[in-house]
């Protein structure tokens, strides 16, 4: 271990050549994978070259019994971690997203939606502007217009069912009656 701490590669050489069967028959009882046993030597030796510089004999344990426990704790590193599955296992991750069909759909109905929003009369469209979109009551829509709360209750009646007229054929009737202007407050 001195002579591999000043880089003696011969050294390092010799000792791998002394020890990696034993290490390599350990880790393939512990883990019971040759391939991973071996990968698992692998790394123990790169450990040796290391720890080398700090490596002292009268630490108690012979170079043979310290470098087993190594071998063995990290069998018992990688027996703990969870075996990672191919990538192909995990198969594809679902996008969130809504599908592109339906982004379109909802993009052309928006537009028509707000085509016909912008057709109708100017107090008719500030009445549901404020009251739909900006979330105003309708007294509060009221004041702001400085109308009665019936006068826009009747122009949000009007545009609705403009709207709904207009927007029913190309909106299909579950969308005016609930999820669109044309639906009652």
């Amino acid at each position: 271990m001195a002579e591999i701490a000043q880089g003696d590669r011969r050294a390092f050489r010799m000792l791998v050549e002394r020890h990696v069967g034993r290490a390599q028959g350990l880790a393939y009882r512990v883990l019971g994978n040759r391939s991973d046993a071996e990968e698992l030597v692998q790394e123990a030796f790169l450990r040796v070259w290391t720890v080398a510089p700090r490596w002292r004999l009268d630490g108690g344990a012979s170079f043979r019994t310290w470098f087993s426990r190594v071998v063995v704790n990290l069998c018992i590193d990688r027996k703990r971690r969870r075996r990672t599955e191919p990538l192909e296992a995990a198969g594809d991750p679902v996008d969130p997203a809504p599908p592109a069909d339906r982004l379109v759909a909802e993009s052309e109905e928006t537009a028509t939606v707000a085509a016909a929003v912008a057709e109708l009369p100017e107090r008719q469209r500030i009445a549901l502007s404020l009251c739909y979109w900006q979330g105003l009551s309708n007294a509060e829509a009221a004041e702001t217009m400085e109308l009665s709360v019936g006068a826009i209750e009747s122009l949000l009646v009007r545009a609705r069912r403009t709207l709904k007229d207009k927007l029913g054929p190309a909106l299909g009737p579950d969308k005016t009656e609930n999820g669109t202007p044309g639906a009652e407050r």
